[in-house]
């Protein structure tokens, strides 16, 4: 998870303080609640130019600080061009 992605999340955990967020921090268990939740949805959207399909709007995506990033990675990722015949 890049730098920027981590010092993003920062704000929304109350219990995080200044330890470590690594992929496998439960966001919840730092504090994240379903506000916090539509709002740092939003802000990651905004910060990496992503817009999270509702398919990926589960709890599953917002479990740990890695499940959300493999999201927004997955979507920032470049579409594989068709090869014109």
């Amino acid at each position: 998870m890049p730098p920027e992605f981590v010092e993003m999340l920062r704000p929304f955990l109350k219990f995080a303080g200044d330890s470590p967020i690594t992929p496998t921090s439960r966001l919840r268990d730092l504090g994240l609640d379903s506000m916090q939740e539509i709002e740092l949805l939003f802000a990651v959207e905004d910060a990496f130019g992503v817009a999270l399909p509702d398919e990926d709007l589960v709890d599953a995506t917002f479990e740990t600080a890695g499940s959300l990033w493999d999201v927004v990675e997955r979507l920032r990722a470049p579409e594989p061009r068709a090869v014109a015949r």
